[in-house]
């Protein structure tokens, strides 16, 4: 499982020119889900992200996780950050979780993002054409992929 967690100081999702979520303060996070990827991925990335320190404090030091910010999040999914580009020039998504394997466990990750934060969880829509806005706020991008736990 990979996510890329933008800090925004806003974001949305667009789809049909009709805008589905939108948030202030925040992480936006592309999610890609991997055909390997299982429950024990899901926990371990949602602690993770709800932990990360990348806000700032009363100081300006990025020391402050989403909680403590008080932000919002918004999750889409993007199987695309598991192409592959080894050879030639369109790239693979052999690796990519099917939809019948990623839908649930993308569900289920929107479910624990919202019981570690105890808010819900904003999102795209599985599969859709959406159209992502975001200001990045630092800017600040974190790439966590579960692959590399240890």
């Amino acid at each position: 499982m990979r996510a890329v967690i933008q800090r925004v100081s806003s974001a949305s999702v667009e789809i049909n020119k009709t805008v589905k979520s939108k948030i202030g303060v925040g992480f936006l996070i592309l999610l890609g889900i991997e055909d390997t990827d299982s429950s024990d991925d899901i926990e371990w990335l949602c602690r993770k992200i709800t932990c990360l320190r990348i806000f700032a404090d009363e100081n300006g030091a990025m020391n402050r996780s989403i909680s403590e910010a008080n932000g919002e999040i918004i999750v889409v999914s993007q199987f695309t950050l598991h192409a592959s580009t080894k050879k030639g020039n369109r790239p693979s998504f052999i690796k990519a979780a099917k939809p019948e394997m990623a839908i649930p466990l993308y569900q289920q990750f929107i479910e624990q993002l919202e019981k570690e934060t105890g808010k819900k969880i904003q999102t795209g829509e599985f599969g859709a054409d959406m159209k992502v806005s975001l200001t990045n706020d630092g800017p600040v991008t974190i790439i966590i992929d579960t692959k590399n736990k240890e």
